[in-house]
């Protein structure tokens, strides 16, 4: 295997000697900077980095990525639009109000012993840039991720904490719909009452609601959350109050969960979970939700394969056909980027 040393790359800063690896979450809560990435599934990596320093990410270089035509998908067209059918028929009986169905896209490795996840965040910095993209490279611990998420997940200042959901994309604003809308309202209250429960009482605010972000290739509806932390509570709190993000599962939660182990055929893994960092001495962090995500699998069966994972929200309005469409909105520029395909930067996903 190609000698990766450890490192984390967010914000125009690069994070390398690696001190320290934990589970724990209270370790965020100690000193130090670390890096984060925490799966759909609820394993979470805490990496502690000795230096920390400005560093543009650097030109692209060694990647070699999986032709478009390459990858195979967890869910093919027809069992991802009968999943939609599935959950239409739980809303129309009650059972949940939306869910986030997902599927996983794999593909081989044209040269894994080269293979450089940070090489994979040069070229997404190029052809897909993004307000939280970050890179953390932890062979030895099976974490090698690349990242060009635009949705805040948790960004904590002191005792001030603000998460920033997505939920409705389209091409351009036009193709927004009502239904986009409602569901972003939908995601904006279970973040409320998710951040609510380690909160003081009355300190959750929507500071901003469905307001439309630009994107390379697409538009997003996002909100902002924001809460003053509950006095005791800190990153362990958070996590168990707020994990895993409401946008890419549903609500209520623990019914979307419920529908998501049973339509879903494939783990997540990064995608849909937490990636990021925290700065313990200065008591801030920022916390980005795992999608348009990368991560390096060497222990696949067959060898090493690149995954990235794509997905959207269903509500009783979701058309089945237009919902597969808008995970292939989502994924067609991000795949072409990781082929090493030139892109335009402003340009049309297809």
């Amino acid at each position: 295997m190609y000698d990766l040393p450890p490192l984390a790359r967010f914000g125009g800063l690069v994070a390398t000697g690696l001190r320290e690896v934990t589970s724990d979450p209270a370790a965020l809560d100690s000193e130090g900077f670390w890096a984060v990435v925490a799966d759909f599934e609820g394993g979470l990596v805490c990496a502690r980095f000795e230096d920390v320093r400005p560093e543009p990410v650097p030109a692209p270089g060694r990647w070699r990525g999986p032709a478009p035509e390459d990858w195979t998908s967890s869910l093919d067209r027809a069992a991802y639009t009968e999943g939609v059918r599935r959950i239409r028929r739980r809303i129309a009986a009650g059972e949940v109000y939306q869910a986030n169905l997902c599927r996983v896209l794999t593909a081989p490795l044209p040269d894994p012993d080269r293979a450089d996840v940070d090489q994979l965040s040069a070229l997404l910095a190029l052809g897909n840039p993004a307000p939280y993209a970050g890179t953390v490279r932890l062979p030895d611990h099976g974490v090698e991720v690349a990242t060009a998420s635009p949705e805040l997940f948790l960004r904590r200042a002191g005792r001030t904490v603000e998460s920033g959901p997505i939920k409705g994309t389209g091409r351009e604003a036009a193709d927004l719909l009502e239904k986009d809308h409602a569901e972003n309202v939908m995601i904006v209250d279970l973040v409320r009452n998710d951040l609510g429960r380690v909160c003081a009482t009355g300190s959750v605010t929507v500071p901003a609601l469905c307001a439309i972000e630009e994107h390379p290739g697409l538009v997003h509806l996002v909100s902002t959350v924001r809460g003053e932390l509950a006095a005791g509570a800190g990153w362990p709190e958070l996590f168990a109050a707020a994990f895993p993000p409401g946008s890419v599962t549903g609500a209520p939660k623990s019914s979307a969960l419920r529908v998501i182990e049973e339509l879903e055929t494939a783990p997540r893994g990064p995608y849909c979970g937490g990636v990021g960092w925290v700065d313990a001495d200065r008591g801030t962090g920022e916390l980005a939700v795992g999608i348009r995500t990368f991560w390096i699998d060497r222990a696949a069966a067959g060898g090493p394969v690149l995954r990235f994972g794509t997905g959207a929200g269903i509500t009783w309005g979701s058309d089945p056909e237009r919902e597969w469409d808008e995970t292939e909105l989502k994924a067609a520029r991000l795949l072409s980027v990781a082929s090493g395909a030139p892109q335009p930067t402003g340009g049309t996903a297809r």
